[in-house]
C-alpha cells in the first residue's frame, strides 16, 4: 500500500507533521479497462441509449396506422305512430376495417335487422366487403407511410447519436487516462526536484561547518526547497483531481470509487504515426455521426417533399363492393343464405375530387422545399467544418510528435548541464545561484518531456475523433438492439 509522497515529504520537512497510514487502496488500470467501465457505466452513454429505444418504438407507433379496427354496435328502436302501428326493430350491425399498405382502405362489414312486429315478422342482413383505392393523391405515399419514413430516419439518426456519445465517451476518457499518467509522472519529476534542492542544502550546511561557504547561501538552498516543496504539493492536487475527472468518466456511482486510488497500468510513449491528410479526410466525410445525421435529416425532408408533392394531384379513387343478402323470418335463417349465389350484391365505380384552389399545399411545398435547400447548404457547411478540423487535428498531431523529440533532447541536455555544473561547484569554480538554476532547469525539462508525450497521445486520440473512427480504432463493435 502506497503513501503519497507529498505527505511524506511534509512530514520530513515540516516539523510536527505526521505520515498519512491510511493511504487509499490502489487499483491497476489499463487504457481498455478504463474504455470498458466507461461502456457499461459511463452516465452519458447510459442516457444516451435511451433514444434508439424510444425512436424504435416510434417506428412500432408510426406502424400502428395499418392496424384494423373492429366495430361492434347493436340497436333497439321503438316507434307507436298516429296510427296506432307499433314498431319494434332490432338491428345488429359489425365490422373490420382499415388500410392497407397500398392505400387501399377495407371495411368488412355485416349488419342484421330484426323486425319484432305483428305479423309478419322478418329478419334482413348483408354481408359484404368494401374497397377503397386511391389512384393519384395519396396513391404512392400518404400519411402512415410518410410517418413511418420518418420514424426509421429517426432511428438511424439516434443510433448515429448514440455512435457520437460514445465516441466523445471514449476521446474524453483516453484525455482523462493520459491526463493521469502525466500527473502521476509529473509528481515523480517534482519529488525528483525537491530531492535534488534537499541534498544541495544538506551539503552546503556541511560547507558552511567546514567553512568554505558563506551562512547566507543556505537561504538559496533553503528558499528552493520550500518551493520544490509547494510545487510538490501542487503536483499531489492535481493527481488528485486527474483522478477524480477519469473516476467521474468511467463510473455511475461514484461513492464506490472515491476510495480508490487509480494507477494507469501503462506510461507514456511516442509511437510515429503516418500521416495522411487524403485519408483522413475520406475517414471523416464518411464516418463522422454529425455529418451522417445531417446526410439523414436531408433524406428526411426529402420524405417530406414527396409527400407534398403528391398533395398536389386530385384525389382520384375507385370504389368497390361484394357481398351477400339474406332474409328470412329469424335472424338464423337470414344469415343461412349468406354466401348462396342467388342474393348477391355488388357495385365498382369512380369518384373524382378536385380542389378549386391549392393554397395550403402550394405554400407548405414551397416551406419545405426552401428548408430542403437551407439543410444542404448547412451539410456543405458542416462537410468544410470537419475538414477544416480534421487538418488542424493532423497538423497537431505532426507538431505534438516533433514536440516529443525536442523536449527529450532538452531534457538531456539539461541533465549534462547540471552534473557539469555541480562537479564544477564541487571544486568551488560555480555559485549556488548557478546550480540551483540549473536544477530548475532540468525539472522543467522533464516535466516539458512528459508533457510533450501526453500532448501527442492526446492528439492522436483527437484526430481519431475527428475522423470518426475511434471505436474503430479500439476494436470495438457497437451494435444497437
Amino acid at each position: 500500500m502506497k503513501t503519497p509522497v507529498a505527505v511524506l515529504m511534509a512530514a520530513a520537512i515540516l516539523p510536527g507533521a505526521v505520515a498519512q497510514t491510511n493511504a487509499p487502496a490502489a487499483r491497476v488500470l489499463s487504457l481498455p479497462d478504463c474504455i470498458g467501465e466507461a461502456l457499461r457505466h459511463n452516465l452519458d452513454i447510459q442516457i444516451e441509449r435511451f433514444d434508439p429505444a424510444i425512436s424504435l418504438y416510434s417506428v412500432s407507433l408510426a406502424y400502428g396506422g395499418y392496424d384494423p379496427v373492429l366495430t361492434l354496435g347493436a340497436t333497439h328502436s321503438h316507434n307507436n305512430s298516429d296510427t296506432n302501428a307499433i314498431s319494434n326493430v332490432n338491428t345488429l350491425n359489425s365490422g373490420i376495417g382499415g388500410t392497407l399498405p397500398f392505400g387501399t382502405t377495407y371495411n368488412l362489414a355485416a349488419n342484421m335487422q330484426n323486425d319484432n312486429n305483428p305479423p309478419p315478422q322478418f329478419s334482413a342482413g348483408t354481408i359484404g366487403l368494401s374497397v377503397t383505392q386511391p389512384l393519384l393523391k395519396n396513391a404512392w405515399i400518404d400519411s402512415t407511410r410518410e410517418g413511418i419514413l420518418v420514424a426509421k430516419n429517426t432511428l438511424k439518426r439516434s443510433e448515429q447519436q448514440l455512435r457520437l456519445q460514445v465516441i466523445t465517451s471514449i476521446t474524453a476518457v483516453e484525455n482523462a487516462y493520459y491526463e493521469l499518467i502525466f500527473a502521476r509522472e509529473n509528481l515523480t519529476v517534482q519529488q525528483q526536484a525537491l530531492d535534488l534542492s534537499q541534498t544541495q542544502l544538506d551539503q552546503d550546511r556541511q560547507r558552511v561547518e567546514f567553512g568554505s561557504l558563506a551562512p547566507l547561501d543556505v537561504l538559496q538552498d533553503q528558499a528552493q526547497v520550500a518551493q520544490n516543496h509547494a510545487n510538490l504539493i501542487s503536483a499531489q492536487y492535481t493527481l488528485a483531481s486527474d483522478e477524480n475527472v477519469l473516476k467521474g468518466l468511467i463510473t455511475d456511482d461514484y461513492v464506490q470509487w472515491h476510495g480508490q486510488e487509480l494507477t494507469p497500468a501503462t506510461q507514456l510513449n511516442a509511437v510515429a504515426e503516418l500521416f495522411d491528410l487524403q485519408d483522413s479526410w475520406n475517414k471523416g466525410l464518411t464516418q463522422r455521426p454529425e455529418l451522417l445525421q445531417a446526410r439523414l435529416d436531408v433524406e428526411k425532408q426529402g420524405i417530406v417533399l414527396k409527400f407534398d408533392r403528391n398533395q398536389f394531384f386530385p384525389q382520384l379513387d375507385v370504389t368497390g363492393t361484394y357481398g351477400y343478402n339474406g332474409v328470412g323470418q329469424t335472424i338464423s335463417d337470414a344469415a343461412s343464405q349468406f354466401g348462396q349465389d342467388n342474393r348477391p350484391y355488388y357495385s365498382y365505380g369512380a369518384q373524382l375530387s378536385l380542389p378549386l384552389s391549392h393554397t395550403s399545399v402550394r405554400n407548405t411545398y414551397k416551406v419545405d422545399k426552401a428548408t430542403l435547400q437551407e439543410l444542404l447548404l448547412k451539410l456543405k457547411q458542416l462537410e468544410q467544418s470537419v475538414m477544416v478540423q480534421i487538418d488542424d487535428a493532423v497538423k497537431q498531431a505532426q507538431s505534438a510528435w516533433e514536440s516529443v523529440g525536442a523536449t527529450k533532447q532538452s531534457r538531456i541536455y539539461a541533465e549534462a548541464a547540471l552534473d557539469a555544473e555541480q562537479k564544477k561547484y564541487a571544486v568551488g569554480k560555480s555559485t549556488t545561484f548557478t546550480v540551483l538554476q540549473l536544477q530548475n532547469s532540468l525539472t522543467t525539462a522533464r516535466s516539458q518531456e512528459i508533457r510533450a508525450l501526453a500532448n501527442y497521445a492526446e492528439a492522436l486520440a483527437n484526430l481519431s475523433q475527428q475522423e470518426g473512427g475511434t471505436i474503430e480504432r479500439h476494436h470495438l463493435g457497437l451494435e444497437v438492439k
